[in-house]
């Protein structure tokens, strides 16, 4: 899976005044992504808002993004839920034709055992046409995918290539790096984190913030990947103020306001979430002038 060592970003879905889907907002982020050195795109991860976009919405966020990319990179699509049937149904019946992974997450608010976790993605990795990206993001999900259940998950499903890890905890990420099988890959769900990981042998990152500063980002980790410590942590300090700013008030409210900022959507979210505020805004506008600039 050489197509997913780099740098993905899980896009966001852009929303007009009316909250109705920006179809023209979102051709433009694809291909500013496209312009500026991205490797992969991410449709419908979570910072894509799918748990308050309707079926119908979805597909015309699919359908854009495959039109949009024309084949230009590789696609990811988000199929995951704690109703493991439903993935299992879905897999088993949408056209991912266009897509050369997908991303799962760990199920959310049933809060299973790892012997439950184990035997969810068992049931998708039986189910699955496409290699399956696992993500681990206890922040969200309220249980944490421990190393082992990864490791057991990995050696025993060939089409379980990799696991997107977002816990949070380098030392959890670098057990995995540690005892995984060769191909296997682990990529960084943690913007603040990717370069450490990639350097400790990660295979990159699937971004937030590598949407809104396409070309520095995915420069920074090209770099980590080629050892260039000293040219990759510049960057990475570069970076890490409006890392940590947009995520202050939560994803995606954080990069839609720099994408605002960009000239290239508008800020809005979907309750429960709602715009950041004046404060952040502003702090955040005064960084993009900075570095566009």
């Amino acid at each position: 899976m050489q197509s997913l060592i780099g740098t993905g970003v899980a896009l966001v879905t852009p929303f007009k005044n009316d909250f109705s889907v920006d179809v023209e907002a979102l051709k433009r982020i694809v291909n500013f992504q496209i312009e500026n050195g991205i490797d992969y795109l991410v449709v419908l991860g979570t910072t894509g808002e799918p748990a308050t976009l309707t079926s119908e919405e979805k597909e015309v966020v699919i359908e854009t993004v495959i039109t949009t990319n024309n084949g230009r990179l590789p696609l990811v699509l988000g199929v995951g839920g704690n109703n493991t049937h439903q993935v299992v149904e879905e897999l088993k019946t949408r056209d991912l034709t266009a897509f050369a992974a997908v991303l799962s997450v760990s199920p959310y608010y049933n809060k299973p055992t790892q012997e439950g976790i184990y035997q969810h993605f068992k049931a998708i990795a039986e189910a699955s046409p496409l290699p399956i990206i696992l993500y681990n993001v206890p922040g969200r999900t309220a249980s944490n995918m421990l190393p082992s259940t990864v490791i057991r998950l990995a050696n025993d499903f060939k089409n379980i290539v990799a696991i997107k890890e977002a816990a949070g905890d380098i030392v959890q990420a670098l057990t995995i790096i540690q005892n995984k099988p060769k191909d296997f890959l682990v990529i960084s769900g943690d913007d603040m984190v990717t370069l450490p990981m990639v350097l400790a042998g990660g295979a990159g990152v699937i971004s937030v913030i590598g949407e809104g500063f396409p070309k520095q980002f995915s420069t920074m980790v090209r770099l980590g990947l080629e050892r260039k410590v000293d040219e990759a942590y510049q960057l990475h300090y570069q970076l890490a103020a409006i890392i940590d700013m947009i995520f202050e008030q939560g994803n995606p409210a954080g990069i839609k306001e720099v994408f605002k900022a960009l000239g290239l959507a508008d800020n809005n979210v979907r309750l429960p979430l709602v715009a950041v505020n004046e404060d952040l805004a502003n702090r955040i506008k005064k960084f993009v002038d900075k570095i566009v600039i």
